[in-house]
């Protein structure tokens, strides 16, 4: 029994010390998630074209994928292939779900869910963490275009 006890605290003190470099990783992708969005901020000031202000992003937001979780936040760079649409160039979206033909997602500009299959997304997908959102939300970079 005395054996048992001690594997059990043994196992409490491992399962303490993976915890607390997480809370680490947390605290360093918060700081780093204000940095981005406040260098975005400085570097957009005067700037209002949307395709700029798209290069801007991608510059600055360096961490990407190439396939998105459902429940995270992505941009990209993207080309409808369906003749006459109005579509949105560079979408700030929500996924919902990932398919074999691509994903879906709310696009925050268009403001309702939207299919992007893998051949038209141009770019990696730029990650956008959950305390940028909003503010990616209320800037203008939304390119729509008819194909």
């Amino acid at each position: 029994m005395g054996g048992f006890l001690i594997n059990i605290k043994k196992k409490l003190w491992h399962l303490e010390l993976i915890k607390m470099p997480r809370k680490r990783v947390k605290e360093q992708k918060k700081s780093r998630s204000r940095n981005r969005v406040d260098i975005l901020l400085e570097r957009i000031e005067n700037i209002s074209d949307p395709e700029d202000i798209m290069m801007e992003i991608m510059d600055i937001f360096t961490d990407i994928e190439m396939v998105p979780e459902p429940g995270n936040y992505y941009t990209f760079l993207y080309n409808a292939k369906t003749p006459n649409i109005l579509y949105d160039q560079h979408p700030l979206v929500a996924v919902t779900s990932v398919e074999r033909w691509g994903f879906q997602g709310i696009n925050f500009h268009w403001g309702k869910p939207k299919r992007y299959t893998w051949i038209e997304i141009l770019s990696s997908l730029y990650v956008v963490e959950n305390d940028e959102i909003s503010t990616l939300r209320n800037i203008n970079y939304a390119k729509f275009v008819n194909s």
